[in-house]
C-alpha cells in the first residue's frame, strides 16, 4: 500500500475469530509524520477499497479452512472499516485544551477522514464525543475512524475492535431480515393466487426465523455482557461512544422489529394454514357422512 510522503508501509496484523463466525483483521501500521501529512494520510484512508479487497484475498484460505466447522456458511459481501490514529502524549502535541482551541480543525480532520476544511458545525459534530482519563490522553470518535492520544492502549483498541465487528453483525442480520421480509411478502401475495393454501406449511420459513432469533438474541446478551467483562469504568465509557457514533441501538431496535414482523407474518399465514385444513377436513366429514347416508339407503 503506497501513501503520500511515506512510501511503502511494513504492516503487522492480528486475525480474530469470533464464534458467530465473524473474523475481524487489525493492522497495526507504524508512521512518523508532520500534522500536514498525518491529515493528507487521513484523507487517503477515507478511500480503501484496495486494502479491503487485498485483505479479503488473504482471508480466503483460513475461510476455506473453517468451512468444516461452519454451519450454512457464506462468504459475506460485507465488512466494515474502522481506522485508529494512535499519537503518543508528549512535546510534540499541544495539551488538550490548546488541541481543542486552536487546532479543532485539524483534529477533526483526522476523524473525518477529509483534508477538506470543514464547516464549524461539522468540525463540532466531529470532535462532540470525545473521553479523556487524564490531562494528556485523548479518545474522539468519528464514524469512520478514532484518534487515541494515549500509549497503553491495548485493552482500548480491543473495545473498538468488538464494537466495529458488533456494527458489522448488525448489518449483517439486518440484511438477512430485509430479505426474509421481502420472501414473506412475496410468499403471501403468491398464497393469494393459491386455489389450495392450506398445503402450504410455513415449517422450513420459521425455522429459519428460529436461527436469526436466536443469532441476534445472542449477539444482544454479548452486547450486555462487554461492559461486565471489561471491569473497567474508562473502557465501558469507550464502548459507550462507540455505541453512539455507531448507533447501536438504533441497530438493535431496527433488527427486534423486523424479527415481530417477521414472526407476526408466519404466525398469520400458519393460523390461517391451520384453519383452512381444519375447514377442509370439516367438508370432508360432512361429505363422508353424507355418502354413507346415501349408501345406506340404497343398501335397505
Amino acid at each position: 500500500m503506497e501513501l503520500p510522503e511515506i512510501g511503502e508501509v511494513h504492516a503487522t496484523g492480528d486475525v480474530t475469530i469470533f464464534d458467530f463466525a465473524a473474523v475481524s483483521v487489525a493492522l497495526h501500521a507504524p508512521f512518523r509524520l508532520v500534522a500536514s501529512g498525518l491529515s493528507r494520510l487521513a484523507n487517503h484512508l477515507a478511500t480503501p477499497e484496495a486494502l479491503v479487497q487485498t485483505i479479503r484475498q488473504e482471508l480466503e484460505p483460513l475461510y476455506n479452512r473453517l468451512l468444516p466447522a461452519i454451519d450454512d456458511a457464506a462468504w459475506s459481501p460485507f465488512s466494515e472499516e474502522y481506522f485508529v490514529l494512535q499519537l503518543p502524549p508528549g512535546d510534540a502535541l499541544p495539551d488538550l485544551s490548546e488541541l481543542f482551541s486552536m487546532h479543532a480543525d485539524w483534529l477533526a480532520s483526522l476523524v473525518h477522514l477529509d483534508s477538506s476544511p470543514l464547516s464549524r458545525e461539522e468540525t463540532e459534530e466531529a470532535l462532540r464525543l470525545r473521553i479523556s482519563y487524564t490531562t494528556e490522553d485523548l479518545f474522539v470518535a468519528d464514524w469512520p475512524a478514532a484518534v487515541l492520544i494515549d500509549r497503553d492502549c491495548d485493552e482500548t483498541l480491543q473495545i473498538i475492535e468488538f464494537a466495529n465487528v458488533q456494527l458489522l453483525e448488525y448489518r449483517n442480520i439486518d440484511d438477512r431480515l430485509d430479505k426474509d421480509v421481502s420472501a414473506a411478502y412475496r410468499l403471501i401475495h403468491g398464497l393469494r393466487r393459491s386455489s389450495l393454501p392450506f398445503w402450504r406449511t410455513q415449517a422450513r420459513p420459521l425455522r429459519k426465523l428460529g436461527d436469526l432469533q436466536v443469532e441476534a438474541t445472542d449477539l444482544f446478551e454479548r452486547t450486555g455482557n462487554v461492559l461486565k467483562l471489561v471491569g473497567d469504568q474508562y473502557l465501558a465509557r469507550v464502548y459507550r461512544v462507540l455505541d453512539r457514533r455507531f448507533h447501536l441501538d438504533e441497530w438493535e431496535a431496527s433488527i427486534r422489529r423486523k424479527l415481530e414482523v417477521l414472526e407476526g407474518i408466519y404466525k398469520t399465514l400458519s393460523d390461517q394454514a391451520a384453519t383452512y385444513r381444519a375447514e377442509f377436513l370439516e367438508a370432508v366429514v360432512v361429505i363422508l357422512i353424507l355418502l354413507e347416508i346415501v349408501m345406506a339407503f340404497f343398501r335397505h
